[in-house]
């Protein structure tokens, strides 16, 4: 599902909302989890699972083209938690 696919979703749902008003809100919600993650902050939705970025440390690695090594610095990645009842409602259900 695109962002686009969720929130023509939430107009649907919604109909006495316009959809710019659901676009606004979204990409608030999204903006909101961005910095909050910039900020090295966990976010937790229940039920659904929760964000965290995490430090990824320097390493060596290779150039698959060359195959020369080079020094990857330290970084900052988003890392993802699947919650219980999402795992649970995953499993399930039968896929298409």
């Amino acid at each position: 599902m695109t962002k686009s696919e969720l929130i023509d979703e939430i107009t649907a749902q919604t109909p006495g909302i316009p959809r710019h008003d659901v676009e606004i809100v979204v990409n608030t919600i999204f903006d909101s989890m961005t910095l909050a993650l910039a900020r090295h902050d966990r976010i937790e939705i229940r039920g659904f699972g929760a964000f965290v970025a995490k430090l990824r440390g320097s390493r060596a690695a290779r150039n698959p083209r060359t195959g020369e090594k080079v020094s990857v610095p330290k970084k900052w990645v988003p890392f993802f938690t699947v919650g219980k009842e999402l795992r649970e409602r995953i499993n399930q259900t039968k896929p298409a």
